[in-house]
């Protein structure tokens, strides 16, 4: 009987450290994970869907700790010395997904890099941009001619409209 009470307590020991490396390795504060869109938690969630701004996405993570909700957007590349805006904005419209749905503003979000984690504050600066973004983003979904937005020969190799689009490089 002590045999099976030690194995017992040896696996609760083996899988809490697993737990916790596995929270580390994703780049999680703290807390409890209340969502996640990675098969390695769970069962993949619904995405988060506001219609009344007409958003849908599903953060890699929302961490619940102190009362607040944290999205937690996971990268698999190395960090930038500053986080890329499409980074910043991806996890904005989480913040705002977050709001909207759980009725809880996130003071901040995480972009989680393999070698680096950015805390990114949810000012209402960065909530106006992003909504500017996103009418930005409406009107040219309704235009027939938009202009190419980089110079970098490889995106446009792997671009879905390569076959259609006049201003492709190579």
């Amino acid at each position: 009987m002590p045999y099976i009470a030690l194995v017992l307590l040896l696996l609760a020991i083996i899988l809490f450290w697993q737990s916790g490396r596995q929270k580390r390795q994703a780049g999680l504060p703290g807390g409890r994970v209340i969502y996640t869109d990675t098969r390695g938690w769970g069962e993949v969630e619904k995405p988060l869907y506001a219609p009344d701004v007409g958003l849908t996405g599903k953060p890699d993570y929302l961490v619940e700790k102190n009362g607040a909700i944290i999205p937690v957007e996971v990268k698999s590349g190395r960090a930038p010395s500053a986080p890329y805006d499409s980074h910043i904005y991806q996890l904005a419209a989480y913040c705002l997904l977050v709001e909207k749905v759980y009725r809880k503003r996130p003071p901040y979000g995480i972009i989680h890099y393999p070698d680096r984690d950015f805390a990114i504050d949810y000012t209402h600066e960065l909530e106006s941009a992003l909504y500017e973004l996103m009418a930005d983003l409406h009107r040219d979904e309704y235009r027939t001619n938009v202009a190419r937005s980089h110079e970098e020969r490889s995106r446009c190799l792997r671009c879905g409209y390569r076959n259609i689009c006049d201003d492709q490089l190579g």
